[in-house]
């Protein structure tokens, strides 16, 4: 096996640039060559190992991956070759072959194995017995034969796994086939550690009488737990699989079980001990949600996350969320709003005013009075007459009213979500229409004024010849009671409108969603299209009789006093199909602008991603592969070398190969 089949793979990366951030870290000059040194390369360039009593054996072990003909100085070409292989599919594992092959020659023998193995941190704390039957078993009897690649990978695999089951056996002495709880948590603490999440460890192995007070661990359980958080990723599948996809949907036990029975992998002392550790985490009572499981997931040593122009930590931990903290997320997310609506309302203005001036349309009041036979018409007739700006009139105060109200809108919807949800992130369909309501509701102090200069100017423009209409005219004639003429006709729109929108826009996100949670962008634009049609259409009535009050009537034209007296007289003089006049304009129009402006929202949160404790938007993480700790992320790390760091963390991470940090032990 060699790192330079990789070769293919440097097309992606600039060979220029990488031979200029090599030269940046040579420190050694040999027949004029520049070479790099085991401590320029795991120090200075990867950042590791930074400490002054550094191990210099773990050190000489790391760049010795890097190193292939072993002469203690890394190369230009095996630079780059380290950074092709780090771009295959199993760069983890063929790092980890390369670590335990120390004379390069592409074969692992067992002295080779021993040696790198005895100088881990674990193998220190916790020997193993290198005369075992399993051992011989890869190696041979007499522990001769030449391990390949492939083998070795999966002899590494294995190994892991062994070493628990070598570990427990050490502990029990009597061979009775249990341990006490304390070389559980010995063991747990040691050689499945990097198994553990910090609740796991906190809650449930670092607490007292586990499990559930017994004092002795059998072996079928402690062979069932390890089993359980090596397959993590296999149990949340089969949660959605018994909720068909959906990730607060509580399940039992015995749902679990029978959506676990098409996977004979997960035994029923498995989900019994699953059930357990949820309910010492989450006092789940018999219950579990997905949320549950993330908890006692083990961290990847590949985390997806979605690349961002700016990261903020506002807060170090949920606990420090002060007034303060919370006012200034409400700041946030209302100046992202802003931005969000006024670009939601600029792309579907046109179709607002086409829907506008067909409600504003009446019929049986006088004969000739019809002047759009159809949207179409409508819109075709504003271009001919007017011209394409025509399609723009009153655009100006609709972006400096649309700005708060769209923002608060989302704000308040966001707010009251999160003060409705439960310790486990969860929320009820009837708090969802609670906070979609008050959403609606909070916007009509900017909505009603908003709305009735927009009306009146869009409605200008059909008087051939009349005097042209200024916003600011407008508000001066109407004054401050004025700007509110309609106001319950828009609370009666706006409020079902919210309500209706927000719960099946979080469902249909949802729905929408991949495997691991994910949202698209063309998802999040789905799911604000398919959730403003009901939502638009179904309070198109509201708008109508909104509109009829809000703008001024011509000479001829009904007059209307209140909301009941708009829906009387619009229903004897018109009928019913009055009120569902330009509701395809409607729905065309606020369908699209509510998409765009929710995931313009949702975008702009994960490009300037501020963390202020509290929860963020369901389906924001998981874009592009990048490392765990990415904002340790050294600009001089491109093409492969981006996942240098979390792919030697994965050694530890994935199989428990911790090196020594310190020249000599530290306290503990």
């Amino acid at each position: 096996m060699s790192t330079r089949r990789g070769a293919g793979y440097l097309k992606r990366a600039d060979s220029d640039r990488l031979r200029e951030i090599f030269l940046k870290y040579a420190s050694v000059d040999k027949n004029g060559e520049k070479y790099i040194t085991s401590e320029d390369f795991v120090r200075k360039f990867l950042g590791l190992f930074n400490e002054d009593d550094y191990n210099k054996e773990s050190v000489q072990l790391i760049a010795g991956i890097v190193d292939m003909d072993k002469d203690g100085f890394i190369s230009f070409s095996e630079f780059q070759a380290f950074e092709a292989l780090l771009c295959v599919p199993d760069a983890l594992y063929k790092t980890a072959f390369q670590l335990f092959d120390t004379n390069g020659n592409g074969l692992v023998t067992f002295d080779e194995f021993a040696d790198v193995m005895k100088k881990t941190a674990l193998y220190k704390k916790l020997p193993f017995n290198m005369e075992s039957t399993f051992v011989r078993l890869y190696f041979g009897k007499d522990k001769k034969r030449l391990v390949t690649y492939p083998e070795f990978s999966q002899f590494l695999h294995d190994f892991h796994e062994e070493y628990g089951v070598e570990a427990f056996k050490k502990r029990d002495i009597n061979g009775s086939g249990f341990i006490s709880a304390g070389d559980f948590k010995e063991i747990m603490l040691s050689v499945k550690n990097h198994l553990l999440t910090k609740e796991m460890k906190t809650k449930v192995i670092e607490a007292s009488g586990f499990p559930q007070g017994e004092r002795k661990i059998s072996f079928p359980y402690y062979m069932a737990f390890n089993s359980l958080l090596n397959n993590m990723e296999l149990i949340k599948r089969v949660y959605l699989n018994a909720t068909n996809g959906h990730r607060t949907q509580e399940v039992t036990k015995e749902e679990f079980l029978h959506s676990a029975q098409m996977m004979s992998q997960i035994t029923p002392l498995e989900v019994d001990i699953l059930f357990t550790l949820c309910d010492l985490i989450h006092h789940s009572n018999g219950r579990i949600v997905y949320n549950d499981l993330n908890t006692i997931t083990p961290e990847q040593y590949f985390k997806q996350v979605t690349r961002r122009v700016a990261e903020i930590k506002a807060v170090s931990s949920p606990e420090e969320r002060s007034i303060l903290i919370q006012i200034l997320e409400s700041s946030y997310r209302f100046t992202l709003g802003s931005f969000a609506g006024a670009l939601g309302a600029t792309a579907v203005y046109p179709i607002d005013l086409v829907k506008t001036r067909m409600q504003n349309q009446r019929t049986g009041s006088f004969i000739g009075e019809v002047a759009y036979r159809n949207s179409w018409d409508c819109f075709k007739k504003v271009i001919r007459h007017e011209g394409v700006f025509g399609l723009y009139r009153g655009l100006v105060p609709q972006l400096i009213g649309v700005a708060p109200e769209k923002a608060i809108k989302l704000t308040v919807n966001d707010l009251v979500r999160d003060k409705c949800m439960d310790k486990n992130g969860n929320l009820t369909l009837y708090a969802e229409i609670i906070a979609g309501a008050c959403a609606g509701g909070s916007q009509v102090v900017f909505t009603n004024p908003l709305e009735i200069v927009k009306i009146r100017l869009q409605v200008a423009g059909e008087i051939a010849g009349g005097s042209k209409v200024r916003a600011w005219s407008v508000v001066k004639d109407l004054g401050l009671f004025g700007l509110y003429k309609g106001a319950k006709a828009c609370l009666l729109r706006d409020v079902p409108f919210s309500a209706i929108y927000f719960p099946a826009y979080a469902h249909c996100k949802a729905h929408f969603a991949d495997e691991n949670g994910y949202n698209h962008p063309l998802t999040l634009l789905a799911a604000g299209a398919l959730a403003g049609v009901p939502a638009a259409s179904l309070v198109t009535p509201a708008d109508v009789i909104k509109t009829r009050l809000q703008v001024v009537a011509r000479s001829g034209q009904t007059t209307y006093n209140g909301v009941i007296d708009a829906t009387r007289k619009i229903w004897a003089e018109e009928g019913a199909r009055a009120f569902w006049k330009g509701a395809v304009a409607r729905v065309f129009r606020s369908s699209p602008q509510f998409a765009v402006t929710l995931v313009t929202y949702e975008i702009l949160q994960r490009l300037f991603y501020v963390d202020f404790g509290g929860s963020r938007p369901a389906g924001s993480e998981l874009t592009v592969a990048t490392p765990v700790e990415e904002a340790k992320k050294k600009p001089h790390h491109i093409g492969g070398y981006q996942v240098a760091t979390p792919i030697l963390t994965g050694l530890e991470t994935k199989f428990g190969i911790s090196l020594p940090r310190f020249s000599y032990p530290k306290a503990q």
